[in-house]
């Protein structure tokens, strides 16, 4: 069980997992191939499940994973079953990623997408070879004591690993703390392509794979629709409403350097390149999404239903007004 005091909760400043700038002075060199770091990366990562072991988890679902000694009978990380390896396929840079990770308690709440933010704890380890005395080593090093944060716009491997837990129950305290439990909690293990790649951060190397412990207390539901300026232009639809396929994943394809396979968005109804979850327009009518859930109360003032409550056209096509193009305001 997690106490947290409230006001610890509301000074919080978010905290984006985006990459430190290096310093203008030094000598800029060329970033490596995505496709061959990961060759790198996953061969280090696959080390690390196979030659480490899980010596703890506690009852708050803390974890502690250690070298397995030479001669040792510990079962390692990749070959144990009390929280079995699974992974998920990530398309990025043209590469399909393999991204590990650990399931210690899925959570009794709600699941987040990948685009929402979160209120969570987490403590992270780089991995990287080490050389001492002409012996090389994969090493393990923390560079985040577990804290709690806000997190807005995490880093790709972190977002992937999010839809697989779930919030738990949170109480409200005498002494002005908060209690969580039943939290999801678990283990990711991301390439550097999905991290940080060249650029590092603090503490953390170019080119290292990390590994989070993570524990989702809460969820704060995302709205990121935009102009096509880039104006932010929320339409009153929490993203994961619009997440159509409703696997909890929502993407952006139009970066060819990001998508250079770019295949087609099942999040885009009007196939318009632009994912609902960005698209002021869902269905391409040339009435804003936003537009299309007002309607006017019995004294003429506009008012926005609930996406529940949106309503159907006759004729149409059986969806939602504002995803009906035969529907118009």
């Amino acid at each position: 069980m997690n106490k947290i005091k409230f006001y610890f909760i509301l000074s919080m400043l978010t905290l984006a997992l985006f990459s430190c700038s290096k310093d203008k002075d030094e000598e800029l060199t060329p970033p490596r191939e995505y496709s061959v770091q990961y060759a790198t990366d996953i061969k280090d990562i696959e080390e690390y499940l196979n030659t480490y072991y899980i010596e703890e988890v506690t009852a708050n679902f803390d974890i502690k994973i250690t070298k397995i000694p030479a001669g040792g009978t510990q079962v390692s990380v990749m070959k144990q079953t009390t929280y079995p390896i699974k992974f998920r396929e990530v398309d990025l840079h043209g590469i399909k990623y393999k991204l590990y990770y650990l399931i210690l308690n899925e959570g009794k709440g709600e699941s987040p997408t990948n685009v929402d933010n979160y209120f969570v704890g987490y403590k992270g380890d780089y991995l990287q070879q080490v050389t001492t005395d002409g012996v090389t080593k994969l090493t393990a090093t923390e560079f985040q004591r577990f804290d709690f944060y806000l997190l807005s716009g995490a880093i790709t491997g972190f977002s992937e690993m999010m839809p697989k837990l779930k919030t738990g129950t949170y109480s409200s305290n005498a002494d002005g703390t908060v209690s969580y439990k039943d939290f999801g909690a678990g283990v990711v293990f991301i390439p550097s392509g999905l991290a940080y790649f060249s650029s590092g951060s603090g503490t953390i190397p170019a080119y290292a794979p990390i590994t989070f412990n993570i524990k989702l207390y809460e969820i704060q539901r995302s709205d990121l629709d935009r102009e096509i300026n880039g104006t932010f232009s929320p339409d009153g639809i929490p993203s994961y409403l619009e997440d159509i396929d409703g696997d909890g994943y929502l993407y952006d394809f139009r970066s060819e350097i990001l998508y250079p396979n770019k295949p087609v968005n099942p999040d885009d109804t009007d196939g318009d390149g632009i994912p609902d979850f960005l698209d002021v327009d869902d269905d391409g009518d040339g009435y804003t999404t936003k537009l299309e859930r007002s309607y006017k109360d019995a004294n003429g003032k506009t008012l926005y239903y609930d996406f529940a409550d949106i309503p159907l056209c006759t004729g149409g096509n059986g969806k939602k007004r504002h995803l009906d193009p035969k529907c118009q305001n």
